[in-house]
């Protein structure tokens, strides 16, 4: 079996190098792609050293599974040349995640949707942990309107969000000006309510892919959805404050019963427990607590739930599609 990774030296790439090594994941050969400017760089996996390659047209011959992380523009030139030269095509990128044709898949909610050849998207890092939370909800009880707040850390922006925010701490305790360079404003002791441009409606595209991706997963087109991304200075981990309505009455012990057993999920109400980025950080499951009943909404709920953005939100996702296909 031979496997492909593009994008390989990129923060998504490097955590899908070490989540393949974790589940000791199969394969005769490796490929690693990155762009011309980290060609030639030298990786080590599993007691073996790799040489990254120049991603080029002709490159996926014989290739079985593509795994991409490295951007949209990127995907949409050669994500078809590796389908068609035969591989199975898992991107990371948002390139495809709303064409018609092409599945939108996070594994534990719609595992029926994964090919075993084409493209398949993955999707966007906020859509994928709020569904697994939610998935026994939506399809045991029915929800009909979501609001969510994202507080989305530093790393969903790449290494170089990471670094600008080690960078103004340092700064900060050095008494030295702080730099801004990746994102619009300085992050350390502030929020940033903006990911991503705006969009004609008023909300940016991050907030717009939460609401399209989460029609698209549950196929539930009428539901009512609407999101507001932030970003935090926290290095890793997003968390979601989840407000929803449900069509029908349930009880709180009900609610917990499906999200205690929902796949990929925790659910915990203890206080000295509760999901924080700062335990959650490093871990494939989706965290949540502080479940409560609205005291305006009829039949509302409040929800807190917190992930790992570059594992379950991204790089576990993507591998977890592979192994679906290969079974």
């Amino acid at each position: 079996m031979k496997l492909a990774i593009v994008g390989a030296t990129g923060a998504v790439g490097e955590v899908m190098l070490q989540i393949l090594g974790e589940k000791k994941f199969k394969f005769d050969e490796l490929i690693l792609f990155s762009s011309e400017r980290s060609a030639g760089r030298k990786i080590h996996y599993n007691g073996r050293e790799f040489i990254v390659r120049k991603l080029e047209d002709n490159c996926f011959d014989k290739v079985d599974i593509a795994l991409f992380s490295a951007g949209g523009d990127i995907s949409r030139k050669y994500c078809p040349l590796a389908a068609k030269a035969g591989a199975l095509v898992i991107d990371n990128s948002s390139a495809f995640r709303m064409s018609e044709d092409i599945p939108l898949v996070v594994p534990e909610v719609n595992p029926e949707m994964i090919t075993k050849c084409g493209i398949i998207a993955n999707p966007n890092c906020t859509t994928i942990i709020l569904v697994t939370v939610l998935n026994r909800i939506f399809k045991e009880i029915g929800i009909e309107k979501i609001i969510v707040s994202s507080y989305q850390s530093a790393s969903g922006a790449g290494a170089k969000g990471v670094n600008e925010l080690l960078d103004q701490e340092r700064d900060f305790v050095n008494n030295n000006s702080l730099k801004v360079n990746n994102f619009k404003h300085q992050l350390l002791h502030n929020v940033i309510p903006q990911i991503g441009n705006f969009t004609e409606n008023g909300f940016t595209e991050e907030e717009m892919k939460m609401v399209n991706e989460t029609k698209k997963i549950t196929g539930d087109y009428d539901l009512k959805i609407s999101a507001t991304c932030v970003r935090v200075p926290v290095l890793t981990s997003h968390s979601e404050s989840v407000f929803f309505t449900l069509k029908k009455d349930v009880s709180k012990e009900k609610l917990i019963e499906l999200l205690s057993n929902s796949p990929g999920v925790v659910y915990s109400e203890n206080e000295n427990d509760y999901p924080m980025p700062l335990f959650t950080s490093g871990k494939d499951i989706c965290y949540a607590g502080r479940l409560r009943k609205d005291n305006v909404f009829e039949n509302g709920w409040s929800l807190w739930i917190t992930g790992d953005q570059l594992r379950k939100g991204a790089a576990l996702n993507a591998i977890q599609i592979a192994e679906y296909a290969r079974v």
